[in-house]
C-alpha cells in the first residue's frame, strides 16, 4: 500500500495493491464498483498494482443499487474511508461533504478522481491548490461530457499548441429538447415533458434547461483551455426554456438548428488586450457546421487550436456505464502515476488572461420582431440598427393574415440577422427596437455561431 504522506513514491520501491475507496454508489458509482472488482486483473495488468476496493462510502445502506456488489464493502463513515486509501473516487455530487472529503483525501496523500462538475466550478482553485501543496493528482475527465476523452486531450495532447475557441454540446437534456422539437416540431413544454418520460430528464430540470450545468463544465472547459482558473461566476449563463417552436421553425427556414452551448473563447479588444468569454446560451448553427448533426442526448465539443486546426469529440455525455469509463481512465492515470512515482498531475494554468463580461462578445445575432403591418416600417428598424453600428446581413418579413380569408391582420414578423456584431451593440440596439412605436414585441434574440 502506498504512504498516506503525500510525499512522492521512489521509482525503486514496488507496488503491489493500491487500495481505492468509493464516495457515492448512484448510477455511475454502481458501474464504476462493478468494473473494479470485475475487471481487477485486467487493470493490474495496465496499472501495475492491484486496485483493491477497500470501501463504498453511501447515505443509506438498505439503498437498491445498479449492480449486485457486496455488502460488506457499504459504509456510512465516509471520513474514515478516505484516509484508509491509495485512491479516493468522489461521486457525491454537489458542494458538502464532497468538498470536505477531497481536502481530508488529499491531506492524507490520497490520489483524488471527482466528476463532480458543480464543485470544481465553484471551488476548483481550493482543490487544485492543495492537491498541488500535498504531491497528488486530482482528476476529473468525468465531470464534462461523460465518456468522451476531452479533459485529458485539452491538458495534454493539446498543450503544445494555441487553443482559440471551445464550442460544446455538453448538456444531454436540453440537446435532446431542442432535437425533438426541431425533428417533430414541439413545443418546449411538450419536449421536455417528453424528456422526463423516457428519464432524460429530473423531475425538476432546472439545472438543465437554464444552462447550470453547461455552465459549471464551461468553466472547467475554459480554465484548462487558457491556463486560468475561472469559476462559476465568471460564466455567462443562459437556458432554453424560453425557446420556442416559432425559433426553431425560423432557423430551419434559415438553414440552422439551434443547441444550448457551452463556449469559451480567447478574444482579443480594439487595444489589443486578451481576455477570455465563457459563456452558455441557445446559438444558431449552420446545419452543415458538425455540431448541427449532434442528436438526441449525446455531447461533442468542437475545438479550434492554432496548430491543430479544427477538432471534434463525439459521444455518449451522460449514463452509469459511459461516465464509468471517464472514471476508470483516470483511476488508471493515478495508480500509474503512484506505482511509477513522480508527482500529481492537476492542472496547467498560468492565472494572466482575464475573463470578459458578454458584452465584449462579438458574433451575429437573429432577431424576431413582431411590428405594425405599415408602411416605413423596415425602413425605421434599418435605420435604428445602423445608427447603433449593427449591420443587417438578411431581413424577412411575413405578413400575419387570417387563415380563412387571407386579409392581412395589421401586423407582420421580421426576421434579421447581423453581421458580426459587439454584444453590447447589439444589447443597445434591441433596447431601442423596444421603444419604437411600431413594435409590437421582440420575440427572440439568439446568437450566430459557425457562419
Amino acid at each position: 500500500m502506498a504512504k498516506h504522506t503525500g510525499e512522492k513514491q521512489s521509482k525503486n520501491r514496488k507496488v503491489d495493491t493500491l487500495r481505492v475507496a468509493l464516495l457515492g454508489c448512484g448510477s455511475v458509482g454502481s458501474q464504476v464498483a462493478r468494473i473494479l472488482l470485475q475487471d481487477a486483473d485486467d487493470l493490474a495488468a495496465r496499472t501495475g498494482a492491484r486496485l483493491e476496493l477497500v470501501g463504498i462510502a453511501v447515505r443509506n445502506l438498505k439503498a437498491k443499487r445498479d449492480a449486485e456488489l457486496p455488502q460488506e464493502l457499504f459504509t456510512t463513515d465516509a471520513e474514515t474511508l478516505v484516509t484508509k486509501a491509495d485512491i479516493v473516487i468522489e461521486l457525491l455530487g454537489g458542494i458538502e461533504p464532497a468538498r470536505t472529503l477531497i481536502l481530508r483525501a488529499i491531506e492524507h496523500g490520497a490520489c483524488v478522481v471527482t466528476g463532480n462538475k458543480a464543485l470544481l466550478a465553484a471551488d476548483g482553485p481550493t482543490l487544485y491548490e492543495q492537491a498541488d501543496k500535498a504531491g497528488v493528482q486530482l482528476s476529473y475527465e468525468a465531470a464534462v461530457a461523460g465518456a468522451i476523452p476531452i479533459l485529458r486531450p485539452i491538458r495534454d495532447s493539446l498543450s503544445g499548441d494555441r487553443i482559440t475557441r471551445v464550442l460544446g454540446i455538453v448538456n444531454g437534456t436540453t440537446n435532446y429538447i431542442l432535437d425533438a422539437m426541431d425533428s417533430t416540431g414541439a413545443q418546449f413544454a411538450d419536449a421536455l415533458a417528453e424528456a422526463q418520460r423516457l428519464g432524460y430528464a429530473e423531475a425538476d430540470p432546472t439545472a438543465d434547461v437554464e444552462g447550470h450545468d453547461a455552465a459549471a463544465k464551461a468553466a472547467i472547459l475554459a480554465s484548462l483551455s487558457f491556463h486560468t482558473r475561472f469559476a462559476l461566476e465568471n460564466v455567462h449563463c443562459e437556458g432554453i426554456s424560453n425557446v420556442t417552436a416559432a425559433d426553431i421553425a425560423a432557423a430551419k427556414d434559415a438553414g440552422m438548428v439551434i443547441k444550448l452551448l457551452a463556449i469559451a473563447e480567447l478574444i482579443t479588444s480594439d487595444d489589443g488586450a486578451v481576455g477570455v468569454s465563457a459563456r452558455v446560451h441557445p446559438t444558431l448553427l449552420p446545419r452543415e457546421h458538425p455540431l448541427a448533426a449532434v442528436r438526441g442526448a449525446f455531447n461533442a465539443v468542437f475545438i479550434e487550436a492554432e496548430s491543430a486546426g479544427e477538432l471534434m469529440f463525439y459521444g455518449q455525455g451522460a449514463g452509469g456505464t459511459p461516465t464509468a469509463s471517464a472514471v476508470l481512465g483516470d483511476v488508471v492515470s493515478a495508480a500509474r502515476r503512484l506505482v511509477l512515482g513522480g508527482p500529481g498531475r492537476t492542472e496547467t494554468t498560468a492565472g494572466h488572461v482575464a475573463a470578459l463580461p458578454i458584452g465584449k462578445v462579438q458574433t451575429s445575432y437573429y432577431i424576431g420582431i413582431d411590428v405594425a403591418d405599415q408602411p416605413g416600417v423596415l425602413a425605421k428598424i434599418a435605420a435604428l440598427f445602423s445608427n447603433h453600428g449593427v449591420s443587417i446581413e438578411t431581413m424577412r418579413q411575413t405578413i400575419h393574415r387570417d387563415p380563412d380569408s387571407a386579409e392581412r391582420l395589421g401586423s407582420a414578423e421580421l426576421q434579421i440577422v447581423t453581421h458580426r456584431a459587439r454584444e453590447e451593440s447589439l444589447a443597445a440596439t434591441v433596447a431601442a427596437v423596444k421603444d419604437l412605436e411600431v413594435v409590437k414585441s421582440v420575440k427572440s434574440v439568439l446568437r450566430v455561431e459557425g457562419v
